[in-house]
């Protein structure tokens, strides 16, 4: 189905749109994906600091609360070298700590029972360093032994396991949106690029279709551009056969049936002659003289010669005027009769028409042989069988009578689209000055032994133009004819041309 421009249009702007569409869908949906990861980023960056800082916060207690033992047991002050550092790392991480965990309302007690019990724990831990220093190692040893910096502990361990869990349990769901939003992202990747390329596929299918159509229908102006001065030469060529055979048919008119009008107004002075003796003979058949007897002996032969005489070529005149008149009325009509193309095979209607000469062939001992191999055809029947009805009977009327008859039917295809048909006798033949005149109306070449009006291939040459074909013909005197009719295969194909009508 060819694709016009309307729809050219409309399944452009079509694929455009959803192509747009498309685009836009994968440009929210990356942007709302984009925004959800950094949301999820931002909690996952969160929740690793505070882990990092609780665990540095467990650490740096711990480090502190080894180094207080340590100092206990041996009194050596190496071993608190590193308790002060550990003790400004823990209240720095814990304020961190606190100020991570701030926004989130619901681990606000927690963070403050932290802090209270950090503060309790480097408070205790400073008071038995500072007794150990006193050399009071009783008291501190008795404060130790209250197990009230082990309870502290292992409350802030709890603690610590806490926040690092719940880190942790965000850490993981983070992980898992980002996931999520990954395959999301992916997806809508996914399918918005395939209808992009979809649309992109459709629109350059039908662009290319679109402008394959347009090169072809260019292409094919072009062909008709370039046959159409030949096409105008063609046309102009049968313009002016038909105006030459208008000139010529006015002609044979005006010719062929005045001679019938002058013999009736010449014998119709004769009837008036007649008639003039009569008179007299009547206004003098009572006198008795002589002169009345001259005048009777002319009425005589008025009425028993003259006037049969010139009725008789009265009606003969009148007969041959109505015969000229129903052969022109015959022309006018084959060339206004509406044709009508159908499927044909060449061989089946030449066939019939030459089963309607049958009889006069076999009388004349002759043979038709058929040379038809063409493939069917798309033509008018009746008027292809007019053509090589008169044609094989024009053959038959004009055979030798020195020889069998033998005629020779011959088809092929030319080039064009065309069928070329030979219908070639050894009759009488046709001699070189009557050659061109046998297509004229009411002209007929050699002996005139046979009964007719030359109106036959007259017939034929107008029917063959009406079908838009050609017919030629070659002659040698005694030896034989062939005319050659050139015809279109198909009919409708040679009506849908520009030009014809």
């Amino acid at each position: 189905m060819p694709i016009t421009s309307r729809f050219f249009i409309q399944s452009t702007t079509t694929l455009l749109f959803v192509g747009f569409l498309a685009l836009l869908v994968i440009v929210g949906m990356t942007f709302w994906l984009g925004e959800r990861a950094q949301v999820y980023f931002n909690e996952v960056i969160e929740a690793r600091d505070a882990r990092g800082a609780a665990v540095e916060l467990r650490n740096a207690v711990q480090t502190a609360e080894s180094s207080q033992r340590g100092f206990l047991f041996t009194g050596n002050e190496i071993y608190l070298a590193p308790y002060d550092a550990a003790k400004t790392l823990a209240q720095r991480q814990l304020d961190a700590v606190n100020r991570m965990l701030a926004p989130n309302k619901g681990a606000n007690v927690s963070v403050q029972r932290l802090t209270t019990i950090i503060t309790e724990k480097i408070g205790e831990m400073d008071q038995t360093i500072a007794l150990k220093r006193a050399r009071q190692d009783a008291e501190a040893l008795s404060v130790v032994r209250t197990n009230r910096g082990k309870a502290l502990m292992d409350e802030a361990n709890v603690f610590f396991s806490g926040i690092i869990r719940a880190a942790d349990d965000r850490l993981t769901t983070g992980v898992g949106e980002q996931k999520a939003n990954a395959t999301w992202l992916r997806w809508v990747s996914i399918i918005g690029g395939i209808i992009i390329v979809g649309v992109i596929s459709g629109a350059a299918i039908t662009v290319v279709r679109y402008t394959r159509e347009l090169g072809e229908a260019r292409d094919e102006v072009g062909i008709l551009n370039a046959g159409l001065e030949e096409r105008v030469k063609d046309r102009t060529a049968d313009l002016a056969r038909a105006n030459e055979e208008i000139q010529r048919f006015v002609y044979i008119i005006t010719h062929d049936l005045r001679a019938p009008l002058v013999n009736i107004v010449g014998f119709t002075r004769e009837l008036e002659d007649g008639i003039a003796s009569l008179q007299a003979l009547i206004d003098t058949s009572e006198s008795g003289s002589a002169a009345a007897d001259a005048i009777v002996q002319d009425a005589r032969l008025a009425a028993t010669e003259y006037l049969p005489e010139a009725i008789g070529y009265i009606r003969s005149s009148a007969k041959k005027m109505d015969s000229l008149i129903n052969a022109i009325l015959k022309l006018s009509r084959e060339g206004r009769r509406t044709l009508r193309p159908e499927r044909l095979e060449l061989r089946e209607v030449i066939m019939t028409s030459a089963a309607a000469v049958q009889h006069q062939l076999s009388q004349a001992s002759g043979e038709i042989n058929l040379e038809l191999d063409i493939p069917p055809i798309i033509n008018d029947k009746l008027s292809l069988e007019q053509i090589f009805g008169n044609l094989l009977d024009n053959s038959v009327k004009y055979r030798s009578k020195h020889r069998p008859l033998r005629i020779d039917v011959r088809a092929g295809v030319v080039p064009g689209g065309r069928i070329s048909i030979e219908v070639a006798d050894n009759g009488r033949g046709i001699a070189d000055h009557d050659r061109e005149r046998v297509f004229e109306l009411f002209r007929r070449s050699g002996e005139q032994d046979q009964p007719g009006e030359g109106i036959g291939l007259a017939s034929v040459l107008t029917t063959v133009r009406n079908l838009g074909g050609e017919i030629a013909v070659t002659s040698a005197l005694d030896a034989g004819t062939t005319f050659r009719v050139v015809l279109p295969r198909n009919l409708q194909v040679r009506d849908s041309l520009p030009g014809r009508s």
